[in-house]
């Protein structure tokens, strides 16, 4: 009855794992969930004021499937004043959050074959939708030595004439990784004279707690004709639910075959979300996710500091994003395992490393209170010396 295509997709990790901690939260158990990958704060009352406002003026018609101009307008206007880059209207189309940008991308430009390199630890769904829309993944795989990022020497190695796309994500889920402009402009060069598409997510790019966030399209001019920028507001301004998110690339065909795919499919976003996002996008929420953003630091400082002084434990400390993901190999090399017996007997979602194609580690969201904090990785703890004895 089920194609052999949907019957080969796997459910996402986290989002199984965090169904999972709210439903035994329903059962009355005491669960601390670190499995999301959600803020924990509301969405700014700027952006609310805005859709509040197109609910009472009767913005609830059909728009562009795109998106609306001012909409558009808004996310080129970011794109220039925050990235150094510069779009057309044409160049730029909205979607139904960063997954659905990923989706159709992918859907518009992979065949069967294709290879797509993907490197690891990557985030759970960008291999089940290469898989999906018939390409092969090829990993490269990173760990704390290399601070989680691939090299080009390694990039050069996993060149093949099948390679059809390479994916970077930046600040990185799982780790928390930022690639810095020296380190894209040496990844570009290695591209050079190839038709290597780069699908470069920054949907963290806000969430930068050491050095400076550059996009990988505005390092050089083939990194920009090449790339196509995936970014939304989920993460930076709280607004997860809303579903937005968008796609930008130099090559405007790209966007108007995902256009025609959008219009057969979902038609356009939210309306409601679109008036929200310009709000959003304009500058409006800054102060917000300013403050947003030092609080993800000051709980990733003490994160990483307790998790640090647990025996057998170790964590980078990432430069983005609001995961750290955490070192188990000297108690488990089984990361699937860990994460369950730490759930039924510590009470403690987090999710296995093995999801996000690293074994021997486990994701740990501080998208939460600190006293939640705290309190969970002193159950972690508990668990750890119980395992180690």
């Amino acid at each position: 009855m089920l194609t052999n295509r949907i019957n080969t997709l796997s459910e996402s990790i986290t989002i199984a794992i965090t169904t999972l901690a709210q439903e035994l939260k329903a059962q009355g158990k005491d669960v601390l969930s670190f499995s999301a990958g959600e803020p924990d704060f509301d969405t700014p009352q700027v952006i609310k004021d805005a859709a509040i406002e197109a609910i009472n003026n009767g913005f609830t018609k059909y728009t562009a499937v795109d998106g609306i101009p001012a909409l558009k307008e808004a996310v080129a206007t970011k794109l220039k004043r925050d990235n150094n880059l510069e779009y057309a209207p044409n160049q730029i189309i909205v979607n139904n959050g960063a997954k659905h940008s990923l989706f159709n991308l992918f859907s518009a430009t992979i065949d069967k074959g294709d290879e797509v390199i993907i490197p690891a630890p990557y985030w759970v769904t960008y291999p089940e939708l290469v898989r999906y829309c018939g390409g092969d993944v090829v990993e490269i795989a990173t760990d704390d030595a290399s601070g989680f990022k691939i090299t080009p020497e390694q990039l050069k190695n996993a060149l093949t004439p099948k390679t059809k796309m390479l994916i970077l994500t930046t600040p990185s889920n799982p780790t928390g990784s930022v690639y810095t402009k020296e380190e894209l402009i040496e990844l570009g060069k290695v591209l050079e004279g190839t038709d290597v598409i780069v699908a470069s997510d920054e949907m963290y790019e806000k969430l930068v707690y050491e050095g400076e966030f550059t996009s990988a399209a505005a390092v050089s001019e083939d990194m920009f004709k090449r790339t196509v920028t995936i970014n939304g507001l989920s993460k930076s301004v709280a607004m997860t639910g809303w579903r937005f998110g968008y796609m930008a690339a130099h090559n405007a065909d790209l966007i108007k075959a995902t256009k025609k795919l959008q219009s057969q499919s979902t038609s356009n976003i939210n309306s409601i979300t679109q008036m929200a996002a310009i709000a959003g996008l304009n500058g409006s929420a800054d102060t917000d996710i300013e403050m947003m953003r030092k609080e993800f630091s000051a709980r990733r400082d003490e994160a990483v500091e307790l998790f640090n002084a647990i025996d057998g434990l170790s964590v980078l400390k990432p430069d983005g994003a609001f995961y750290l993901f955490v070192n188990i190999k000297e108690v488990s090399n089984d990361s699937l395992t860990f994460a369950q017996d730490l759930l039924a007997s510590k009470e403690v979602a987090v999710v296995p490393g093995v999801g996000f194609g690293s074994e021997g580690y486990f994701r740990f969201s501080f998208a939460t209170d600190i006293e939640s904090i705290r309190e969970g990785i002193k159950r972690i703890e508990e668990f750890v010396k119980e395992l180690k004895k």
